[in-house]
């Protein structure tokens, strides 16, 4: 299969969702000069339009939009309808969000609707595609996780706890999957320039390992064959790596002592 090449293991359509922005939008950018087809999901419909435009004046490629907040409980369930006549051969489980600070502080409502968008929808649209890819003999899924889903992180536990949903369905899939031709990673970027920072309050340059929302997709889709865990990042993976090798308690009030607000 390696000698098909990208379009031909992966296309000839991709669905990506949280397309409007960040990594999401990369991937879209990305997937098009390949001359992959496109689905774009998001919740913002003018900036899918302008991509939307952008994409096949730059690459020719068909761009299909999808206008949904993913949020809610029949998003799935509409992308896949969306799609029912298309041959999607890679999905891009893209879109989420987060927020920082004390757990009690939080919004009741925006964790209810961050279990909507990063652990409910991905799962219900993954069970959707998961016949289908399976029929194709050949495709892929993408999960956009986090360093923050390796271990519960103080004063982002409700993010947190969604990326170790994420990375563990991530994981299963992708024994489950992968020796039937399908590929499963579940990306686990560190620090990305996204429009997240800003609303979280966050200097960019303050970060001094933050990686480009291009580079991440770029990575992303250069290892996809390489799950089923891919985090893009030489300094996350190393500092992770030896985080995860302290004893559980000592490293989840180390964390706690330097990210508390």
């Amino acid at each position: 299969m390696k000698s098909m090449g990208f379009a031909g293991r992966y296309g000839p359509v991709a669905l990506v969702t949280g397309a409007s922005s960040g990594i999401g939008l990369a991937f879209a950018e990305q997937l098009a000069a390949k001359g992959l087809d496109l689905v774009l999901v998001a919740r913002r419909g003018g900036r899918l339009e302008e991509l939307a435009d952008r994409l096949r004046q730059a690459h020719g490629v068909a761009v299909h939009i999808c206008e949904i907040d993913l949020a809610r409980p029949d998003a799935a369930q509409r992308m896949l309808e969306a799609t029912a006549a298309l041959d999607v051969g890679l999905v891009v489980s893209n879109a989420g969000f987060g927020y920082k600070g004390a757990f009690e502080d939080g919004d009741p409502q925006l964790m209810s609707d961050m279990l909507a968008v990063n652990c409910h929808t991905p799962t219900q649209l993954a069970h959707g595609f998961v016949p289908r890819l399976r029929k194709r003999g050949r495709g892929g899924i993408i999960f956009t996780a986090s360093v923050e889903g390796l271990i519960g992180c103080p004063y982002s536990a409700v993010y947190s706890a969604t990326k170790g949903y994420m990375t563990s369905l991530g994981e299963a899939l992708w024994a489950e999957l992968t020796p039937e031709g399908t590929d499963v990673l579940t990306l686990c970027p560190g620090a990305t320039a996204t429009e997240a920072l800003a609303r979280h309050g966050i200097d960019p340059a303050s970060l001094p390992n933050l990686m480009s929302a291009d580079e991440v997709a770029r990575l992303a889709l250069d290892n996809i064959g390489e799950g089923p865990i891919y985090i893009p990042s030489d300094h996350y993976r190393a500092s992770f790596g030896q985080l995860l090798a302290m004893p559980r308690r000592d490293a989840l009030m180390a964390m706690a002592r330097s990210m508390k607000p």
